[in-house]
């Protein structure tokens, strides 16, 4: 409704969109028009909204509340930062030190915008979405366009302002039966294609909730609170306003006409780019954690372009997260997905000569502008909160319902209760205004959560095996994994833990391989093998006792003084336990060499077998009461 302070044209500007406190807002801003209402703690379950996967398909045109749409319920958080007007320049906010941040951001951000990165913004722009997150599939990609068929008309950007509308097309040159987007339903991968089309359905518009909140884009809004609109148009028939965020040139042209049809939360290019993100992460989950990437890179063009907000791209992403998890998890569905993940496996493999062990590998090799997990990483963290800071107390996050089918092929050996274990324990923290939101969505991190646990919050038993193939022959967790719990790894195949550890539940290697790829991969409790190999990489301290009952140790020797294996506590070697010592490649030792292998306050038994990966080395083992060295001889 319009503003009792004066006319709607007045309320944006002389509420002081940027620079009115909250303390000035407090008599005039009522209840968000869009707010969530939901249910008391003690309200029966009849009344209780539905869970967004059982109601995504409410995502229609003429359902506009939270009551009555589901993903106008789950960006419910922003209504505790916008309250939504009659009209798209009626509205004012809530929490007006958020959106000055935002609106600076934006500023900021068009002002520090270079030519190269005004026509990449163009091209993302105009691109169509699907196709444009192709290139997030890295040595895999072109392989993808030929088997898809998949095709664009927009691969570059003019210098200036175009003198038309462009809009992406089938090229005339471009093969017959070629198709835009994820490419051909009839193709060599066309289930993947439709897979990427049914998660981008008829349920997946941004549209209602754009009408729902009506927030303006940035460049319809300015930083000066007394004037809105100059009266003055531009050379294309907008008005122009005070405002610092310049839309890219070639942009000019692309605006939308209509201020009322044209809101910017959520950014509806964000939402397509992390919908097609997931679905095909979830048919080569091989590149999940890159594709990923991908789609927040591609989002933060939209903020480059001056077409959006951060609140913006925050609000697409939330609500591509949930649209993907529902589509996936919808019963209709069960038999496009599995068919387009065994046919990418069955294509890919095929293409590469690689099997479904090898295809990993294959596909981080080459050129690859994802190929520094390091710095994706450091790329994503930030722009999933962008400017929001964090209020309150941390509270834990209660996985919504069908959430885990979002790790369902990229960590197949987990139970569903084991994937919704994951994405709590690697969520982010609570008292994100906009994350906090229905059921909390925007508190998943699927980057990190591709890298398996964050915390064990209870003992952990993890089966891989290695007939299945892919990452249930062979996985590895990169996380930093706190909390009370501890893992035993179970099953043929191989576990390869990376991370800072920190849990203090033990663990324990039953049956096939784990792999320390680090000083604390084991955590700070004791360590049991009772069958299986575990590998050392490097070095490994055990923060608690060590316990070999049976399987193998295998180390690998390197010129120096440190022992690869160091204990805290009492070290014990059971009478079936085996040691496997491999020679380092570029620092091997020279015969006649003591090294030691094994550093403990005390020891108790011996390795019952001790074998050297060298024709022509053999080790003589030296015990004593706190530790083991060998010393290498000739055969």
């Amino acid at each position: 409704m319009p503003s009792p302070a004066g006319p709607p044209s007045a309320a944006l500007n002389r509420r002081g969109f940027l620079t009115t406190t909250l303390a000035a807002s407090a008599g005039v801003l009522a209840a968000p028009a869009v707010a969530v209402r939901l249910p008391a703690a003690d309200a029966t379950a009849a009344t209780a909204p539905a869970a967004f996967v059982d109601s995504y398909r409410t995502n229609v045109a003429g359902n506009l509340t939270p009551e009555t749409n589901a993903v106008v319920r789950v960006l419910g958080g922003f209504a505790q930062v916008w309250k939504t007007g009659a009209a798209w320049d009626t509205g004012a906010p809530l929490r007006p030190a958020i959106l000055r941040a935002d609106l600076r951001y934006c500023a900021c951000t068009t002002a520090e915008r270079t030519d190269a990165q005004a026509k990449e913004a163009f091209v993302y722009d105009r691109r169509h979405q699907s196709y444009a997150m192709i290139a997030g599939l890295g040595p895999l990609a072109d392989l993808y366009k030929a088997g898809a068929k998949a095709v664009t008309s927009i691969n570059d950007a003019p210098d200036g302002t175009p003198a038309t509308t462009v809009n992406d097309a089938v090229p005339a040159d471009a093969p017959a039966g070629s198709a835009l987007g994820a490419g051909a339903h009839d193709s060599s991968l066309g289930k993947v294609a439709e897979l990427v089309d049914t998660v981008r359905g008829p349920y997946a518009s941004g549209n209602p909730a754009k009408y729902a909140y009506q927030y303006p884009r940035p460049w319809r809004l300015n930083e000066n609170s007394e004037v809105v609109d100059t009266g003055r148009t531009d050379a294309f028939g907008f008005p122009v306003y005070d405002s610092p965020v310049a839309v890219a040139p070639q942009l000019l042209r692309q605006r939308g006409t209509s201020a009322t049809d044209d809101g910017g939360f959520p950014s509806g290019h964000t939402n397509a780019f992390h919908l097609a993100a997931l679905a095909y992460a979830y048919a080569v989950p091989e590149r999940f954690q890159e594709l990923v990437t991908r789609a927040v890179e591609l989002s933060h063009t939209r903020i480059v372009a001056g077409m959006h907000h951060p609140v913006d791209v925050i609000g697409g992403r939330i609500m591509a997260t949930a649209l993907a998890a529902a589509t996936l998890a919808d019963p209709a569905n069960a038999q496009l997905k599995a068919a387009a993940r065994a046919q990418a496996l069955a294509y890919f493999t095929e293409r590469t000569g690689t099997t479904a062990d090898t295809l990993f590998s294959y596909a981080h090799t080459g050129t690859d502008p994802y190929a520094d997990r390091a710095a994706n990483a450091r790329a994503v963290r930030p722009r999933l909160t962008y400017v929001l800071t964090r209020q309150g107390r941390e509270l834990p996050l209660t996985v919504p319902k069908g959430a885990e089918v979002l790790l369902e092929t990229r960590l197949p050996y987990l139970s569903a209760d084991q994937r919704r274990a994951v994405l709590r324990s690697t969520a982010l923290p609570s008292g994100y205004v906009l994350l906090d939101g229905f059921e909390q969505w925007g508190r998943l991190n699927l980057f990190a959560a591709a890298d398996g646990y964050g915390a064990f919050d209870t003992d952990v038993t993890v089966v891989l095996d290695a007939a299945a193939g892919g990452f249930s022959a062979a996985d590895a967790w990169r996380n930093g994994i706190d909390g009370r719990g501890g893992l035993t790894k179970r099953g043929t195949g191989t576990l390869t833990l990376t991370g800072r550890n920190r849990y203090t539940g033990g663990t324990v290697l039953a049956q096939g391989a784990l792999v320390a790829g680090g000083e604390d991969a084991l955590g700070h409790g004791d360590v049991r093998i009772t069958d299986g190999t575990l590998r050392v990489a490097g070095r490994l301290r055990v923060r608690g006792a060590y316990a070999q009952d049976a399987g193998t140790l295998e180390i690998t020797l390197r010129t120096g003084r440190k022992a690869p294996l160091t204990v805290r506590h009492l070290a014990v070697l059971g009478g079936g336990a085996a040691l496997s010592l491999r020679l380092d490649t570029e620092r091997p030792p020279a015969a006649g060499s003591t090294l030691p292998v094994l550093d403990a306050p005390r020891l108790r038994g011996r390795f019952a077998r001790i074998e050297v990966n060298s024709g022509h080395l053999r080790a003589v083992p030296v015990y004593t009461a706190e530790g083991l060295s060998v010393r290498l001889v000739q055969r």
